[in-house]
């Protein structure tokens, strides 16, 4: 009867987990059922190693996918922040284009009145009408000054009236991109949520003595994958000495070990990733993208034989995580939710490239 129990209790644990690993896009592999027979009767199952690294798989897909989701969201939100202080430019730039055109009419008007009070004649017209040469002379330059600064005015006119409408179409343009953004903000915070709820919900599962042969499991596996990539040789030439700026974004970075992961952040008390990186780098008064995507994208790239302590390694083919290389094959970096900021082999994840902020 205890066994028909545990073995009930383990198939319901197995299909929830199976469920809380759906994110979306495409459903995590269902943990295999613990074998009942090593727990007491009544107590929940327990795992053996072979479990847990299931377990652990799915969970760093899951952050995998957080880390994704959060690139999206940091850029969207950047792109958001750019679309509004341009749209601010651009409504400054329409109020300042409206009191000229105004200011344009008042001085048209102001002509078209003297005009009309001379019977439709400027002043130098009434004097190029003149008998007196020297009047007539004068009275013909004044008209050709009349003729100019009429033609002048009505040039800028027509063209302060074409830049306000540039100006306003840019605006909405702005506008559309700005609401296009914040849809987009708002789909990457849904779905960031839900990834990380799904990751702590597996992890919830778990007794505490699990939870640490987990963590354990994770620290096997990082210290695997850097033993491996050492043992390659793939850093036995690299020997760069860092820049100033490098210099001073280690320092920087490394100064905030210990501070906890918080998708989106950059600081001053927590961060995700690329907030790190490129607050780094900002101290070092150099200013990089706020994406390990768009610093990829955008940085110039080395290879891992010329890297020195500063520079940055991408991970993931999706280039979704970043880490700042320290020397000796190092890097720290703020690895995901529940995380905090911390020093990890290089090596310990799969490399992408490396990009070179003050090349």
């Amino acid at each position: 009867m205890n066994r028909r129990h545990c073995a009930t209790a383990a198939i319901t644990l197995v299909c929830a987990l199976a469920l809380l690993t759906s994110t979306g896009q495409a459903m995590a592999a269902p943990v295999p059922e613990p074998s009942p027979s090593s727990s007491p009767a009544g107590s929940p199952p327990r795992y053996s190693n072979a479990d847990l690294e299931k377990v652990r798989e799915q969970i760093d897909t899951l952050y995998r996918k957080v880390g994704a989701a959060t690139d999206a969201y940091n850029l969207a939100e950047e792109q958001t922040k750019k679309q509004s202080g341009e749209i601010v430019k651009l409504a400054k730039a329409i109020v300042d284009g409206q009191a000229r055109i105004a200011a344009l009419k008042d001085r048209a008007g102001a002509q078209a009145r003297e005009q009309y009070r001379n019977g439709g004649l400027p002043p130098g017209a009434q004097l190029a009408l003149s008998n007196d040469p020297k009047l007539f002379l004068d009275g013909l330059n004044k008209v050709r000054q009349s003729q100019h600064a009429s033609k002048s005015l009505l040039t800028d006119l027509n063209q302060t009236q074409e830049d306000l409408e540039t100006y306003t179409q840019d605006a909405s343009a702005n506008w559309e991109k700005l609401e296009t953004n914040r849809v987009k903000q708002a789909k990457a915070k849904k779905k960031i949520n839900a990834q990380i709820k799904a990751a702590e919900k597996l992890e919830s599962q778990l007794e505490e003595k699990e939870r640490d042969r987990l963590r354990q499991l994770e620290r096997d596996a990082a210290d695997k994958a850097q033993t491996a990539w050492l043992s390659s040789g793939a850093i036995k030439d690299v020997s760069g000495e860092a820049s100033e700026g490098g210099a001073a974004a280690v320092a920087f970075a490394t100064a905030q070990i210990g501070k906890p992961y918080v998708w989106g952040a950059e600081g001053p008390g927590s961060y995700d990733c690329s907030g790190l990186t490129s607050q780094a780098w900002l101290a070092a008064k150099r200013p990089i993208p706020r994406t390990s995507q768009e610093q990829w994208r955008l940085l110039p790239r080395i290879d891992i034989q010329d890297m020195r302590p500063g520079d940055l390694i991408i991970y993931h083919a999706d280039a979704s995580h970043v880490g700042m290389y320290v020397g000796d094959g190092t890097i720290v970096h703020s690895p995901r939710p529940g995380r905090n900021v911390t020093l990890a082999g290089a090596g310990s994840m799969k490399i992408l490239g490396v990009v070179r902020p003050d090349k």
